[in-house]
């Protein structure tokens, strides 16, 4: 019995074709988790940007370009967040389908603030571009993968049943994490900080929480002087209690002016740099920004 149990097991694993199931490639870790949480069970799609590697300063690898040429679709947030895929996937072009997140039907895209010191997202933003770190807010996280799911079935309609229902789990696992964050962020919504760069307005909106002021413009762009004197201006006027540094960047300027007024230094990881891979890192990447909030708001 035993050795015929091996026998099928061995036959149906040969008779499944491991081409079956599209090859998929994601850009960032993000959108690899929920892109992962999708295809599960069915095939482990790639994410170019292992480790702590950053989409506003990467350049592609041998690795990556492969991965790429052999996909048969690739997920992405669009050209104003990764622009060092721009021109590979325009090399790409009739070779792969490229779905480009940031045109998601439900996703609400936010003007990219200029500056990010007191802007509310109510008010029209002179900039020309889009804020691409649209992930953080867990209702575009629900239109991403419906997306995904749609796609993916399209592609590979032998597996369609499969991406429908995990699609479904994600959705509910996704509301459940909303609903927790919702509870956990209003112990602090009242208080100021500081962040390295501006890139948690989608966070910011959903659950309420104050304008975060940001060291920087971008993280390839270093403060000037007059930039900081607000910064300090602004800390002092609000009573800004924490700075927050990421995994990447942590300039000893921002070490500098929290010793300067006094302010507790955190650390936040809105790509989840710092994670493993796979499909809980879109959730423990949430949560540990609300964790890390929290832990540095309230501290006496």
């Amino acid at each position: 019995m035993r050795a015929l149990a091996l026998y099928l097991l061995t036959f149906l694993t040969w008779t499944i074709p491991a081409w079956a199931a599209p090859r998929a490639v994601a850009s960032i870790k993000p959108v690899h988790a929920l892109l992962a949480g999708v295809m599960e069970g069915v095939a482990a799609p790639d994410v170019l940007l292992k480790g702590s590697a950053s989409a506003h300063a990467y350049t592609l690898r041998p690795s990556d370009a492969e991965s790429l040429n052999k996909a048969d679709v690739v997920f992405w947030i669009g050209p104003s967040f990764e622009v060092f895929l721009q021109k590979p996937l325009a090399a790409l072009a009739g070779k792969a389908r490229i779905v480009t997140l940031m045109d998601t039907a439900g996703v609400k895209v936010l003007p990219a603030r200029e500056g990010g010191l007191h802007q509310d997202a109510e008010t029209p933003s002179s900039s020309s571009y889009a804020d691409g770190h649209l992930w953080l807010d867990p209702r575009n996280a629900k239109a991403l993968v419906e997306d995904m799911v749609v796609v993916l079935s399209a592609l590979d309609s032998s597996n369609a049943g499969r991406y429908r229902t995990n699609g479904d789990l994600l959705q509910a696992k996704l509301n459940a994490l909303d609903r927790r964050l919702q509870g956990q962020l209003a112990l602090v919504a009242d208080r100021r900080f500081v962040v390295f760069h501006d890139a948690y307005q989608y966070f910011e909106r959903r659950y309420g929480l104050r304008d975060a002021a940001a060291l920087t413009v971008g993280p390839d762009r270093a403060p000037g002087a007059q930039r900081i004197a607000a910064i300090e201006k602004d800390m002092r006027t609000h009573g800004a209690s924490c700075i927050f540094a990421e995994p990447q960047f942590e300039p000893k300027l921002l070490r500098t002016l929290a010793d300067a007024l006094h302010a507790r230094v955190g650390q936040l990881d809105p790509e989840g740099s710092t994670l493993a891979a796979g499909p809980e890192l879109y959730f423990n990447l949430m949560q540990g920004l609300a964790d890390h909030l929290v832990s540095c708001l309230s501290a006496s």
